[in-house]
């Protein structure tokens, strides 16, 4: 029986039979610091401009859309960390919005406006780490440095609430799992003030850089009908001048209250897509300080049954990562079980453009190509 690897060799060197005596077939990956995760991709190189590449993914399968059906409806909830690590409240959130959404559940204000929060927060923390390695991808060392002292308060933020930095495991059905402590909402807002000011600085050192930006502007264009047709969602969408953003325009909880203003770029490349990206780390701020202003009192969670047994049904629950549209898809056959749980992660859905975006540009601008994409390994193979 051929195993994984030997069915890769097979199927690169049926690649290679294929090729001119002028071009060459180079792997890229899986262990390669640019693409961000264990994802290999197969070059075909004409000199230095790429002809075609073949994205070879699932060496970070995990099985956890099968996991969540094996566990009961509230222990699927921490799994959900794992897909999009970069984004674990934003997972958690889509997770038990699916099922409170199938059971008629109505989370209590208070608890919604603690979801926008840790949301917008995460959404902050995840927009750091694509910031900062996409400079390191391109030369720069000194943006990741700052972009990882700044989320180092987030993380601090979330053990102060939940207990973890990284995998918290905070949301709940019905809300989430404890209140405020004592001093976090001052502690979060002294850190915001901090952070606004690093913006500046980070926004100085890389978005006008010489080198940053011929790196970046003019390279892997996508037009926004091409954006629809490819089903491109967040800020990969966004960069190409199409206003659309699940917080607007199917607003859920909190977001029905507090309005946002969505980032658009027209330009449709690689800097439009790092800009909506930086554009959005200033939106959270202010969604953050919004909640922290206008956050209600009363309960946190709403009643659920300990054995939590949602009736017969189905749902899709979607809400705005970091990446763009995460969904769950949701079927119950009123057990505590999940009967099926399925991800539409937004990782995934954007990669599959690359190939396109590649073609007819240097090696060099692969790494910027990719890098501009912001996936999640995690969230491809789940």
């Amino acid at each position: 029986m051929a195993t994984n690897q030997d069915t890769d060799i097979q199927s690169t060197s049926n690649t290679a039979e294929g090729l001119r005596s002028e071009e060459m077939l180079l792997n890229m990956g899986p262990q390669h610091p640019s693409t961000h995760g264990v994802l290999r991709l197969i070059l075909t190189l004409e000199g230095e401009t790429i002809t075609s590449c073949t994205p070879v993914i699932g060496y970070l399968h995990r099985g956890i859309e099968k996991i969540l059906e094996n566990r009961p409806v509230m222990g699927g909830i921490r799994y959900m960390d794992n897909s999009d690590y970069l984004s674990p409240m934003l997972n958690e959130t889509a997770y038990v919005g699916a099922v409170e959404q199938l059971m008629g559940l109505e989370v209590p204000r208070r608890a919604q406006y603690i979801r926008l929060l840790t949301n917008e927060l995460q959404r902050i923390a995840s927009h750091l780490v694509g910031i900062g390695t996409y400079g390191m991808d391109l030369g720069a060392f000194t943006p990741i440095l700052w972009a990882f002292r700044d989320r180092e308060g987030i993380l601090e933020l979330f053990e102060a609430l939940g207990g973890s930095r990284f995998n918290v495991n905070y949301m709940r059905v019905g809300g989430v799992l404890h209140d405020f402590p004592k001093g976090w909402l001052s502690e979060c807002s002294a850190f915001l003030d901090r952070f606004e000011k690093n913006m500046i600085e980070m926004d100085q050192l890389l978005s006008g850089n010489e080198i940053f930006t011929s790196r970046t502007q003019g390279v892997g264009y996508i037009d926004p009908q091409q954006a629809l047709a490819y089903g491109l969602t967040g800020p990969m969408l966004r960069g190409s001048g199409v206003n659309w953003d699940l917080r607007v325009n199917r607003p859920y909880m909190a977001y029905r209250e507090i309005p946002v203003n969505v980032q658009v770029r027209q330009e449709g490349d690689c800097y439009a897509r790092y800009m909506v990206r930086m554009m959005e780390i200033t939106e959270s701020i202010r969604l953050c300080r919004e909640a922290i202003d206008k956050l209600p009192g009363g309960a946190i969670s709403a009643r659920t049954p300990i054995a939590l047994r949602p009736p017969r049904g189905e749902t899709y629950f979607a809400l705005e990562s970091s990446k763009g549209e995460l969904g769950v898809y949701f079927i119950s056959d009123g057990s505590e079980y999940p009967w099926r749980a399925k991800l539409r992660g937004p990782s995934f859905v954007n990669l599959q453009i690359v190939p396109e975006l590649m073609r007819g540009h240097k090696m060099s601008d692969a790494i910027a190509i990719l890098g501009s994409t912001d996936i999640v390994l995690g969230e491809v193979d789940r």
